[in-house]
């Protein structure tokens, strides 16, 4: 049985490991003060976003997303971004990542957005596995990013 709640400040030392380990995953590094910023900055305000967290039957934490809402005006709707999806690796394979995505889906769904989209690592064969079993339509576009 899995349970999946958006996060609360109560959540966030268990949160925490598993932000760590999604950015090991990538070779990013920031800082956990920061990490800790932006999941304050998402509770205290859900009009930009929120996180969500996987839990076993045994409480144990086994993944979170977070979703970014903006507006697409080549879709001339709001969407949810799916910046981060994240299964600790105790969990993969056992359909967590496959409740995510979907909770994140009705939130979507509840928030008015139109769409949930995201990105992955082009050598991310094991989420694009996942990514391509639930449906889900590769996009033809590339990203480009600047630092401010």
């Amino acid at each position: 049985m899995l349970t999946i709640t958006v996060v609360g400040e109560s959540d966030l030392p268990d949160l925490a490991p598993m932000l760590r380990g999604y950015c090991d995953f990538y070779e990013v590094d920031p800082s956990d003060e920061k990490l800790a910023a932006m999941c304050r900055a998402l509770i205290a305000d859900p009009r930009e976003g929120l996180q969500l967290l996987a839990r076993d039957a045994a409480g144990t934490p086994t993944g979170f997303a977070t979703i970014f809402w903006t507006w697409q005006t080549l879709y001339a709707a709001r969407v949810g971004v799916l910046n981060d999806l994240y299964v600790a690796p105790q969990a993969r394979g056992s359909g967590t990542g496959r409740a995510l995505i979907a909770r994140c889906l009705q939130h979507c769904h509840d928030h008015g957005a139109e769409k949930l989209v995201w990105e992955t690592a082009p050598d991310n064969a094991t989420a694009q596995r996942l990514y391509d079993g639930i449906g889900a339509e590769k996009s033809t576009w590339l990203s480009y990013e600047l630092d401010a």
